[in-house]
């Protein structure tokens, strides 16, 4: 009989232990706030391509209008990859807040939706107008987000939650990397004036940098949180 407890107080501990490793730790709150920062921010990109496309302006910023130009010249293949974009974008809250834990379809559109996001976006890279400084920047960072999307579909097949989700969570933060160039691009925008650079000049270093600051924050926080269970 005392052996016999002594297995149940084993098990009780083990339980509580396993309980304790695979416990999910709230993420900080500067990536809470730079997750729903990019989200609303690549909505209103989204938005704003929809309707430039289907309601071109006849004035506006040369600037802008060299863009909206650019865009519209291959609308069709632009909202092929802004839909599945906004798709993919609307999605991910549901797919990996725990208050949507309990849904399971959220998450399982997010691989084919991805996949056509990344698939348009090599095709997108060809009209690239920051030239093949901005070229380069989406065909690395294209391919690194469907490696991480690829890594983990594989871990879901193969029932890897902890894993599944910390390679879920790279490939949508690189995703929502092409937000984080906005206001960059703003920036080099706002000092156009004193840098004299254009679009077609500074669209590449924009574009590698934003992607950049999404990756690095990322995958710092990955690490941070150390065991795939704890991310």
């Amino acid at each position: 009989m005392s052996s016999l407890h002594q297995n149940r107080e084993l098990n009780k501990r083990g339980d509580v232990a396993s309980f304790v490793s695979t416990k999910i730790t709230p993420a900080p709150r500067w990536i809470r706030t730079g997750f729903w920062a990019c989200t609303f921010i690549a909505v209103a990109v989204v938005l704003r391509r929809i309707a430039a496309l289907e309601f071109p302006s006849i004035s506006g910023p040369p600037q802008m209008m060299a863009l909206d130009h650019s865009f519209a010249s291959h609308s069709t293949l632009t909202l092929a990859h802004i839909l599945p974009a906004l798709a993919f974008v609307g999605l991910t809250p549901f797919a990996i807040l725990r208050r949507f834990s309990r849904l399971n379809w959220p998450e399982r559109w997010l691989f084919p939706i991805g996949g056509i996001v990344g698939i348009t976006a090599y095709a997108m890279s060809v009209y690239s107008i920051g030239g093949w400084v901005e070229r380069s920047a989406v065909l690395f960072y294209n391919s690194l987000f469907l490696f991480a999307l690829g890594r983990a579909w594989f871990y879901r097949s193969h029932n890897q939650p902890s894993l599944k989700r910390r390679w879920l969570l790279r490939a949508i933060g690189i995703l929502l990397g092409i937000a984080t160039t906005r206001p960059v691009m703003g920036m080099f925008f706002a000092t156009a004036a004193l840098t004299h650079l254009s679009p077609r000049q500074f669209f590449g270093m924009a574009f590698w940098i934003g992607f950049s600051i999404n990756w690095a924050l990322v995958e710092i926080w990955l690490r941070m949180r150390g065991a795939p269970e704890q991310a």
